[in-house]
């Protein structure tokens, strides 16, 4: 039986959470609505109310983790929707919630710092939780007395505690700004005893070597004997100076370690380290470039699988080492020089039977057991849909996956009998599920989502089925269930080039008249861009700005382009070697429907998109004039010999005859003939991963050849140009629905 909501009686009143579950066949429009009332009954949405504190939505629970006997759930959280996060904890069993910490009492009022960055339980007897803030280790107990401990570290992060409760171990050392470039740089990997939760002397286990190595991630054995780790190395990456202007006018340079394609990148070495000893054994790579997936060690330690690939992710193979002599054998092979999705997962069968394998070498990504190297994998999961993530539960043989079941816009939770069986559904309603299971898999810390609600956390049980179901959080303010949100629908529709099927979120307004004929906005335009959660794609804060444009009488149409997970191989490797190509193509074809269907005046369409949304907005804009009637490109990449290393997924090889062919088409810098459009571009000046050298390049040589364009400078801002601060996401979005109404009004 799925975990189904209970009877919002038992939980929150029914405008809290309206939801229902659609049909399970797809179907084109499967629409949404939570309904407070007339259009004319509910407050106008203001622009500027969406974007402060404290939050309309709320604030998003996180890093729920069990204790060890499964009686309490630990979270961050904080329930006056203000961004900053403290230490909670709920108890099943007593239904008991409440806040363990009260840093976010000591916060300013404005700030956006996120408070508590991780959680983990302490010693076997779960007598209290380490956590961390400001790169701080502090302690709490369930009754709220807390205190900082000083290890002589800096920066701690990645904390865990071993399977037996005996230690507590953590990476920590110089370390990262908190920028998503940079690199957590000179972290060493330290253990410390626990006696009764109180953390003793930390003794090192595996050095940073050099000032640009750090223990990247690490993974305990079962039996707590060693512990299997990864280290990086950016000695080799080039360092560039990133120029700006930063508030008052003073200039500023930050140096960041950042390679383009063809350059130097980041080295690994995988190890295994004795916890009593701190011996260490080093296993060998195939190449010390290529990625690491995931690895993990058997139940007893003996062995060590390293889930792998090429750095063009067109080769996928899982080594598997005997750690005692470092031995390595090829237990896994699959070749596919037209893959550009890395969706790889590897784990331990029950009994170290061999190992469970995520991989789409039929086609789609689903589960395999693999019994012996070189052996013929057995197929667990079949169909077309695909497999986000798993996890196996060794000691009851069930693996456990998030799947694109039943639409490609949903995010459900499967339990699978590794014997043999179809997967069975847990959860029901329609929307994006995230599961944090106890430690013997009776029960689920559940973090759920869907068009109409915003994130929040629950309980359930998957054996008792919608009777266990008990929400945790509550995060919306009162003011949210006042106002008249958008209609959420998923339409379908063919290319108009190679006729392949096109999945899509439509937002339209409540009162929507398929009658009328609307301006639509597409965007913001990105991979994996159509879910079925509150706001949509969330890598921006976009959920108000789109709930903005649809309440002032827009359309929002955000397409699932070539390239984006979830619709098999076929689909996906369409993208290959094709930046601006297809993937613009597939956006055109959105539009084309929507056109067909008589609600879009097809001269009122407007494009968006930031980064690699900004390279397709541009390119929609170059390539198909007459189209779009505007566009805005935020951060864009105009130039892909700029590009991160790994882009090379998509753009191929920095090598060959036609290479230079092959970058040149995929890259804006060398299509602005074709601008005829009102276009506008938005770029923070302390940008280092789509550089604003690069926007600048592409300005000169527009304003030479006569283009007409507006340039939309954030000194000092960042790549995530809509998250630094609110009064900069406020200016930036009026901005973009002044452009807007401008030119689609």
């Amino acid at each position: 039986m799925p975990f189904k909501l209970p009877s919002l009686t038992t939980v929150v009143a029914a405008s809290a959470l309206a939801l229902f579950i659609s049909g399970c066949d797809g179907g084109d429009e499967r629409a949404r609505d939570a309904d407070p009332g007339t259009t004319e009954d509910a407050p106008r949405l203001d622009l500027d109310r969406l974007y402060s504190l404290p939050s309309l939505i709320g604030t998003t629970p996180g890093l729920a983790t069990w204790s060890s006997d499964g009686e309490w759930i630990a979270f961050a959280w904080n329930d006056g929707a203000r961004p900053f996060r403290d230490v909670w904890v709920y108890s099943p069993y007593s239904e008991e919630l409440r806040r363990v910490t009260t840093h976010a009492d000591e916060r300013p009022e404005d700030s956006l710092h996120r408070g508590i960055s991780e959680i983990a339980w302490l010693g076997a007897d779960d007598a209290g939780l380490a956590y961390v803030l400001d790169g701080d280790l502090h302690l709490v107990d369930l009754a709220g007395m807390s205190e900082r401990i000083e290890q002589g570290r800096e920066r701690i992060r990645q904390v865990q505690v071993s399977p037996d409760g005996r230690y507590l171990s953590y990476v920590a050392g110089g370390a990262a700004d908190g920028r998503e470039h940079t690199f957590a740089e000179g972290g060493a990997l330290w253990k410390v005893p626990l006696e009764n939760g109180v953390p003793g002397e930390a003794v090192q286990l595996v050095s940073a070597a050099e000032p640009k190595a750090f223990v990247q991630s690490y993974e305990w054995a079962r039996d707590t004997s060693r512990i299997a780790f990864v280290r990086a190395d950016n000695s080799d990456m080039p360092e560039r100076d990133i120029h700006y202007y930063a508030q008052g006018g003073e200039l500023q340079v930050d140096t960041v370690t950042r390679a383009f394609p063809g350059d130097e990148t980041t080295r690994r070495s995988l190890g295994v380290v004795e916890v009593d000893s701190g011996n260490v054994r080093w296993l060998e790579l195939a190449n010390d470039q290529y990625p690491i997936w995931n690895y993990g060690l058997s139940a007893d330690g003996s062995r060590l699988f390293a889930n792998t690939s090429n750095f063009v992710v067109k080769e996928h193979t899982i080594y598997v080492y005997d750690v005692a002599s470092g031995a390595r054998e090829t237990f896994y092979h699959f070749e596919d020089p037209e893959n550009v999705i890395p969706g790889w997962q590897a784990e331990w069968a029950p009994g170290d039977d061999g190992l469970i394998i995520l991989t789409d070498r039929d086609g789609w990504y689903h589960l395999y057991h693999q019994a012996e190297a070189g052996g013929t994998p057995r197929a667990l999961t079949s169909g077309e849909w695909e497999i986000a993530s798993f996890e196996v539960d060794t000691d009851n043989g069930h693996a456990y996956f998030i799947a694109n079941l039943p639409h490609p816009s949903e995010r459900h939770v499967f339990r699978l009998d590794l014997e043999g069986g179809e997967p069975v559904r847990l959860t029901g309603e329609a929307g994006t599920w995230t599961p944090t299971f106890s430690p013997d898999y009776s029960s689920a810390a559940l973090h759920f989502s869907n068009d109409t609600t915003p994130p929040d956390l629950y309980f359930g049980r998957p054996a008792e089925g919608a009777d266990s179901i008990a929400r945790i959080t509550d995060s919306p303010l009162p003011e949210f269930h006042e106002h008249r949100w958008a209609t959420i629908s998923y339409p379908s529709f063919e290319s108009h080039v190679d006729g392949a099927t096109i999945h899509a979120r439509l937002s339209v307004p409540p009162d929507f008249d398929p009658q009328k004929r609307y301006p639509l906005i597409v965007g913001s335009v990105y991979a994996d861009a159509m879910r079925n959660q509150w706001g949509g794609r969330i890598a921006h804060p976009t959920w108000g700005i789109d709930q903005y444009f649809v309440a002032n009488g827009y359309l929002v149409l955000n397409p699932n382009m070539r390239g984006s997970w979830g619709h098999g191989k076929v689909f996906s490797s369409g993208l290959l070697n094709d930046y601006g190509g297809i993937d613009t193509d597939d956006i055109e074809s959105g539009v084309r429907h929507l056109i067909a269907e008589g609600y879009v005046d097809p001269e009122r369409v407007g494009i968006w998109g930031s980064s690699y949304g900004g390279l397709m907005t541009l390119m929609s804009l170059f390539k198909k004039p007459g189209v779009y009637a505007a566009g805005i490109a935020g951060a864009p990449a105009t130039n892909v010999w700029h590009a991160y290393p790994s882009q090379k997924w998509v753009m191929g090889e920095r090598r060959g005859d036609d290479y230079p062919d092959r970058y040149r088409r995929q890259s804006a810098l060398y299509h602005y003939a074709g601008l005829q459009d009102p276009l506008m571009i938005i770029h923070g000046t302390q940008d280092p991963v789509v550089l604003y050298s690069d926007t600048i390049a592409l300005v000169e040589r527009m304003i030479a050849d006569g283009k007409q364009f507006e340039l939309l400078t954030l000194p000092g801002g960042s790549h995530s140009w809509a998250t630094d601060s609110l009064e900069q996401t406020r200016f930036i979005f009026r901005k973009m629905v002044d452009f807007f109404d401008r030119h689609l009004k």
